[in-house]
């Protein structure tokens, strides 16, 4: 047998490797008062080697027992002098751990209501919610309201942890009659996933291994369902968002837009789109403290380097030039109410979206939602704690996603401009119109109609095809609508238009379907202009300094003519400048 000092040891470097390696998953804990969170906690972090031994000496040295064991687990989560003293959970306490296969952060949120905003607060980051339910009190008002929000937030995996088990001698009649009071709830939680658990965290039952207490139990203990539950991680396949922190401007030869990726990918190469300016770019470097990356994917923070200059700062965003976020000023929400001084309704806000920040005011409510009974109720304002679904109305538009599709675009909150006090957050439902903005769109868009004259009576009225001709030089373009005018063809000159021109735009690709030679110059076309184009119609490019503008003209016509958009024989005539 190999003696210990033969065996071969791990490096602090491959150590690290492999534990960064491993998935992190983000839990919560939530649920009525006294029900046992902390206790649970405690347990867990206990029983996997996650407490400290000076943590655990501490507690045993503690004067505050509340349990009726020897030792207090809840000790190793309530750290506020407060807490010990009143036996309850105030502020959220957050906790990490570690086991083979998985990384773990623990947020350990209060039970009593009047600090429901500091539980909504822990659970917006999180994975996955334990739900505590009392065996022998059951599903509580509060237990309800915790599961909701816990819901809004997006928690898609709500771990039902029916707890004290021993004090209702491990019976399962009373853990399936829990389970069916929860289960009459799920219509409330559509999307999400529910499982169900028999547990005394004071004992240690079905928390990290399963309990010959519960033989009619056979499913996962706690640990083992954390460690095997699949979180659905989809942001890098969304659109890619990046909402722009701060603009990196250490010299003259770098600018970088820094900031975390909501959803998404990018890599060198892609082209993305500045909003509110609209304007496109092309990313050329992904700089990041370890050096230039190949790729990056939500939730990374990185500093992108675009290959010019565009108008952009923060609070602005880059996004993927396919799949736009919604633009709008008003906004239909659910809010979260936090202050203790009640909303009023158009009242001025601070509205914060990511790096963003507008004056906003809640324009209306929808309906006030008492969780106690899930009924939707009319309501004019609202107090701490309460839910509504509100409509936002901004000083300026916003960028936005639902929240269920994106909650770093999908989530706002509501800030005192006086106090600076964070009084509600929200998770966006939906933008709604702007119908300022959409009027404004209708009367600078252009709508063409082909009615009933089809592509085959138009060119026989006018004697040609339709085609789209891209010039350099705008004189070679006057030249060439003049030789088409002489001879009585349909032409539409269109001079100065910019780069990257769509021939998808409505109003070109109406011309070319109305039968028009189209000349564009001092354009450039979409790459991959050519496939996007009606069938059939064919793309002339004609590049400056090629000859003599009779000897242009000529070669023009005379490709047209080949391609048969227009008579042969009318290829070569007298028209001025030809």
């Amino acid at each position: 047998m190999a003696s210990f000092a033969e065996k071969p040891l791990l490096s602090a470097e491959h150590f690290v490797a492999g534990d960064g390696e491993k998935d992190l998953l983000r839990f919560s804990t939530a649920g009525s008062v006294d029900d046992g969170k902390s206790t649970l906690i405690g347990r867990l972090l206990h029983d996997t080697n996650g407490a400290y031994e000076d943590q655990i000496d501490a507690v045993r040295k503690s004067k505050v027992n509340r349990s009726t064991g020897a030792f207090d687990f809840s000790l190793l989560t309530d750290g506020l002098k407060a807490e010990r003293e009143q036996g309850i959970t105030i502020d959220v306490a957050y906790r990490y751990f570690a086991t083979s296969r998985r990384k773990f952060i623990i947020a350990d949120t209060p039970g009593h209501e009047q600090y429901t905003r500091n539980m909504a607060t822990g659970a917006s980051t999180a994975d996955l919610a334990i739900i505590l339910v009392d065996a022998r009190h059951g599903v509580l008002p509060q237990t309800r309201r915790h599961a909701y929000i816990s819901w809004l937030l997006g928690i898609e995996h709500l771990v039902v942890t029916i707890n004290k088990m021993d004090l209702v001698s491990y019976s399962e009649a009373r853990f399936h009659e829990i389970r069916a009071q929860f289960e009459g709830l799920r219509h409330e939680f559509p999307g999400a996933t529910i499982h169900y658990l028999p547990v005394s965290a004071l004992e240690g039952d079905n928390v990290v291994v399963a309990s010959p207490s519960t033989p009619w139990y056979t499913g996962p203990s706690l640990l083992e369902l954390l460690e095997n539950i699949e979180i659905n991680r989809d942001a890098a396949r969304r659109p890619f968002r990046l909402p722009v922190q701060y603009v990196i401007r250490p010299d003259l030869h770098f600018r970088g837009f820094a900031g975390q990726i909501a959803s998404g990918v990018v890599r060198p190469g892609d082209t993305v789109l500045s909003l509110p300016s609209g304007e496109q770019a092309t990313v050329s470097r992904i700089v990041t403290f370890d050096g230039d990356l190949a790729e990056a994917y939500a939730p990374m923070s990185v500093n992108l380097v675009l290959d010019r200059e565009i108008d952009l700062s923060r609070g602005d965003m880059l996004v993927s030039p396919t799949a736009l976020p919604s633009v709008s000023r008003h906004l239909e929400a659910t809010l979260v109410w936090m202050s203790p001084e009640p909303l009023h309704a158009e009242r001025a806000y601070r509205l914060r979206h990511g790096s963003r920040e507008v004056s906003a005011q809640v324009a209306s409510i929808t309906h006030r939602m008492e969780v106690d009974r899930f009924l939707r109720v009319p309501a004019t304002g609202l107090s701490m704690n309460e839910i509504a679904d509100v409509l936002l109305e901004t000083a300026s538009p916003l960028f936005v996603d639902p929240y269920r599709e994106n909650r770093l675009t999908g989530a706002v909150v509501l800030v005192d401009p006086i106090s600076n006090n964070t009084v509600a957050a929200g998770m966006i439902l939906k933008a709604r119109p702007d119908e300022a903005a959409e009027r404004r769109r209708r009367e600078r868009s252009v709508t063409f109609q082909a009615a009933r004259v089809t592509p085959l009576e138009r060119q026989h009225r006018y004697g040609h095809r339709p085609a789209l001709i891209v010039l350099d030089d705008p004189e070679d373009a006057e030249v060439l609508e003049r030789a088409c005018f002489d001879r009585g063809w349909l032409a539409l000159w269109v001079d100065g238009q910019g780069p990257n021109i769509d021939p998808e735009e409505p109003w070109l690709r109406g011309a070319i379907e109305a039968g028009n030679l189209v000349l564009l110059s001092r354009c450039s076309l979409k790459e991959g202009a050519g496939r996007a184009l009606p069938s059939g119609i064919p793309l002339l490019r004609v590049p400056s300094g090629n000859g003599a503008r009779e000897t242009m003209g000529k070669r023009v016509l005379a490709q047209l003519a080949a391609w048969g958009v227009i008579p042969a024989e009318d290829q070569a005539g007298d028209g001025e400048g030809i």
